[in-house]
């Protein structure tokens, strides 16, 4: 077989000969023009583990500013080569925001709530009017359960007007965060927005709070993971069905460039060092264990393998389930 090469040129004049046999009519029919639909694609994706149906919900994208200002350790042309290899712009990281939803035929419960009460813009906020969308009830939720009480995880417990956005919840968070996160210590520091995201949400609803353990079976099907570093009481999750296993990670890591380089600190870890060392046992766990899972912060919807390479780790999306 001979080489195969196109130049730009070549590409460039074979479209121009495309186009001038359109304007001499040597075009073999009409083309209809449709209408723009102006309407985003579905901020869902649903898909069965075991005989649990669940649910991956969109909160909306965060954009959290230039990379050197999470990640430490590199420099900043260093963070701005593993962005631009990532086909990624270097001068802001965009975090989505991927809530799962299980139904267990039992109970339902939402992993991770987003930004409603405490959202900068419209573009975030968005999981209550997703999880409708998905045919799925605020009113039906029997719990609420973030990994960690970080503002973009906890911050839509309740709606902007202060209502709840799952009144009928009991909210399940360790004990160790709901204690770090009101403290007084944390205003007046950076840790402040996150604080008085949780006096915003989780104060109003302390009659409703269990505390969950390491270890614990938090709802049947769901075992907590202590995995501490990214706060005192951040916690991933076990989800288990019919011999079918996810990961929740959580916060553990926010970003393909993380997963690549997991050494690197990140500025909103409560003990960065701690999380380098969680970060790195759990992603070892993953690999060792082929088991699938959910990355909060990653591309929609964020389900995918670890494996090991070199001194860190690659990602590999799962395909996405189109039956049930």
């Amino acid at each position: 077989m001979s080489n195969f090469s196109v130049s730009r040129r070549q590409l460039l004049a074979g479209a121009s000969a495309t186009a001038a046999a359109g304007a001499f009519g040597i075009t073999s029919q009409a083309v209809a023009k449709a209408p723009l639909l102006n309407a985003p694609a579905p901020a869902f994706y649903r898909f069965k583990l075991g005989t649990i149906e669940a649910t991956v919900v969109s909160d909306g994208p965060l954009a959290i500013g230039e990379p050197k200002n999470t990640f430490r350790g590199p420099t900043p042309d260093e963070l701005n080569k593993m962005m631009s290899d990532q086909f990624l712009p270097t001068n802001n990281v965009v975090l989505d925001q991927n809530a799962l939803v299980i139904n267990t035929g039992d109970k339902l419960a939402v992993f991770e709530t987003g930004m409603s009460s405490v959202k900068r813009n419209d573009a975030m906020g968005r999981l209550v009017a997703n999880l409708k969308a998905s045919g799925i009830d605020p009113n039906d939720v029997d719990a609420v359960i973030p990994t960690h009480a970080h503002i973009d995880h906890i911050g839509g417990i309740m709606a902007a007007d202060g209502s709840r956005n799952f009144p009928n919840a009991q909210i399940y968070i360790s004990q160790a965060d709901l204690e770090f996160w009101t403290d007084d210590k944390r205003l007046g520091t950076p840790a402040e927005g996150s604080a008085l995201a949780a006096r915003k949400n989780l104060i109003p609803n302390r009659d409703r709070i269990v505390f969950y353990k390491d270890g614990q079976e938090v709802i049947p099907g769901v075992q907590a993971m202590l995995t501490p570093g990214h706060t005192v009481g951040h916690t991933s999750f076990v989800v288990s069905s019919g011999g079918k296993s996810l990961f929740l990670v959580g916060d553990l890591t926010h970003h393909v460039i993380l997963i690549e380089k997991p050494q690197m600190e990140v500025a909103f870890d409560t003990d960065p060092k701690q999380g380098v060392t969680t970060r790195i046992k759990a992603m070892d766990m993953l690999a060792a264990q082929r088991m699938p899972a959910l990355v909060y912060h990653l591309p929609f919807p964020g389900i995918g393998h670890l494996a090991k390479q070199g001194d860190g780790f690659r990602y590999v999306a799962e395909p996405m389930q189109f039956t049930l």
